[in-house]
Parts: C-alpha cells; structure tokens; sequence
C-alpha cells in the first residue's frame, strides 16, 4: 500500500460534507473468505481490505474510491509481489506499479475537476426498458445470487474477429437475443447498458478515481430477426458512435452537473433522497448491464490464476455482468436479484448455438461488505 498512498484514507464527515482523510493505520489483512466492514474499527478505518483462506485472495474496496481499472492495478501489483515470492516467479516489471516508483501527479488528480471546456450534456428521452425481474414465469425470490460462467478466450475471440465484434458489445448482443428469446411479443425495449471508462476522452489514463460513463445498445424490434453478424455490426456501430469523445466528455458534464447539485443540500436526508430518486429512475431505463474492462496484462502472474470473480452491487430489477479475461478464459459473473437461472440458461444456450463453448461453473449467493459511514457529532 505504500504504492497506493490515494487509497490509504478514511471517510469522514467534516462541516457537513464527507471528505477522505489520510489514514497511516496498517490495512487490514483477514484469515477469511469474507472481508470487514469498511471504514469501521475492523478495518482500521480503510476504504480497502484484504483476506484470504485455502487458495483465494480476495480484496474488498469502496467503489466511490475508484473502479475496476483502478482496482485492478492494485492486483496487478498484489500478484507480481506474490508470485514472485511464493513461487520464485521472474516476472516482468513493465508497467507494474512498484515500491519506490516515483508517483505522477496524474494518478493522484481528479480529472473531472480539472477538465475545462466540456461539451453540453445532452440527456436522450428514454422510455422505461423491460423489467427483468417482473416478467411473468420468473421465479422471484429475491435471493441476490451470482452464477459464474467461464468461456474459452481463443473460441470467444474468433467469433468477435469473424463478427466485427468485441467482447463486450458481443456479450450485450447475446444477452439481449436470449431476453428476446425468452419474451417474444413485449413492447418495452431491452436495452443493455454497456460501461465505458472515461479516462481516454479525459486524457488522463494513469487516474485511480472511479472515472465510468456508458453506452445504451437498445434491441430494436426490426433488428430481432437479422442475422447475428448484421445486429453485431449494428450495436458496434452504437458503441462507437457514443464513446466519441465529444459523447463520453458530454457525460461527464452531466454527472459534474449532479454532483453540484448534491452538493447543495443542506441534509444528507436531502442527498438520500436525490440520489434514490436518481437511483430508481436509472434502474428503469436498463434491462441489463455489462461491465468490460478489457484483457489485463499481469507480466506472467496470470499463469497462476485459475479462477477470477468481480463483484459488486446487484440491480435492483435486471442483471449486471461483469466480465474478465484472464489466463486463456473469459470469467463472466451474472449479478441479479433472484436466484432463478432463466436467464444465464438462455445466455449460454445463445453462446453454443453459435458454436462457443461455455460452462457453469457454480452459483453462489452474493454477499459484500458494509461500508460504515461516519456519523455527526
């Protein structure tokens, strides 16, 4: 952590407004498969812990400090340090972030805040997209669960090439043919929202901050009968039309215009209930989410990664996918309010419909850490 002085820090309420604080506490190490309460005794007041037991290493961090490119350079730096020692690894240091380097500004700003000269937000009319979790036939036990599904990297990977593809517009586009599938006849759009990390249109690639925008790919009813490589091309027609930069700095200008606005609360009953508010209205516009960060490049410490899980909050209606590649695999975790597998059963039966192999590999009932907020004096 040392590496990390941005994410040694407390959460704490000063004159009203929550500000992070340096925090020289050691960070919490556990013997468990379970992490500790955040920002709590337990942790010794960290936004970031880590455990472990048998052979997993699990990392628990606050996502207002950063997102999964931030958190993955964290592991990156993690696994070069063990493997090296646990398994007498040489492993390459290029771009590794290490003890001893020199830290750039660049990692440490906010590039929101510095930014000038954004472009007008220009928020699109959405019509409520289709519920996923009101349909009938669902069994809706309201059990929060995770399945993982593993797929192989060099049959996934050609079937992107051959398609016009990338891994995450083609998993959007395979979600959205099995809701389709399974709800013939719905009017309500499935819309699948699609993360895009800011940092590129923000020119500011070494920030840690949690820096992601979006892209909305909507299965229009006239595209459910094309040829898959022709609904491909069209959601990466979509992608890249909305992660121009001019797009994505357009958003960023929303979501400073937000945070003003949050910030003029006099309450934190009042930002409660703004930010509710916003919660559910955003929750109405998506069937489904899909988070990609892309390929990580672990200098060779990937080779002594068998399994890899991403976890975060689950949606309140439909399911987000949080996907990662690593060591020759896709590791694809279906976050989603119920327990009911109709879905990720609809999923892979997509998957080898088209000749991709996938396999179930477990499912698992979601449980994340609490993060304690500081209370007023």
């Amino acid at each position: 952590m040392r590496r990390y002085p941005y994410f040694c820090v407390e959460l704490q309420k000063r004159d009203e407004q929550y500000v992070f604080v340096e925090n020289t506490r050691p960070v919490v190490i556990g013997d468990s498969l379970h992490g500790v309460e955040l920002n709590s005794k337990e942790s010794n007041y960290h936004m970031i812990s880590f455990s472990c037991k048998d052979d997993w290493i699990i990392m628990d961090v606050f996502h207002g400090l950063t997102d999964a490119n931030g958190a993955y350079e964290v592991i990156r730096t993690l696994m070069y340090y063990y493997c090296s020692k646990r398994y007498q690894a040489e492993l390459k240091k290029d771009g590794i972030r290490l003890v001893g380097d020199e830290i750039p500004d660049e990692e440490w700003t906010d590039p929101t805040e510095t930014v000038s000269g954004l472009p007008d937000s220009k928020p699109g009319e959405m019509s409520p997209a289709l519920n996923l979790s009101a349909l009938p036939g669902l069994q809706n036990d309201q059990v929060q669960t995770v399945y993982n599904v593993v797929i192989p990297e060099s049959e996934f990977m050609r079937f992107n090439v051959a398609n016009d593809g990338s891994p995450g517009t083609l998993v959007s586009l395979f979600l959205s043919r099995a809701i389709a599938k399974l709800n013939p006849g719905i009017e309500a759009p499935i819309r699948i929202i699609l993360c895009v990390n800011q940092r590129k249109a923000l020119r500011a690639p070494l920030a840690h901050q949690s820096l992601v925008g979006f892209t909305a790919l909507e299965f229009k009813e006239q595209m459910r009968n094309w040829p898959i490589e022709r609904q491909a091309t069209s959601y990466r027609g979509m992608v890249i039309l909305q992660t121009q930069d001019e797009a994505v700095l357009a958003g960023v200008n929303e979501a400073n215009e937000f945070t003003k606005m949050l910030l003029s609360k006099k309450t934190d009953q009042e930002r409660l209930d703004m930010t509710a508010a916003f919660d559910n209205m955003t929750n109405q516009m998506m069937s489904a989410v899909v988070s990609y960060v892309g390929k990580t490049d672990f200098n060779g410490a990937e080779t002594y990664i068998r399994d890899f899980r991403a976890w975060t909050t689950c949606p309140k209606n439909g399911i987000l996918v949080e996907m990662s590649a690593i060591n020759g695999k896709f590791f694809l975790d279906f976050i989603q309010p119920y327990s009911d597998p109709v879905y990720v059963n609809a999923f892979m039966k997509q998957l080898k419909e088209n000749g991709i192999s996938c396999q179930l590999q477990d499912k698992m009932q979601l449980e994340l850490v609490n993060i304690r907020l500081p209370w007023s004096e």
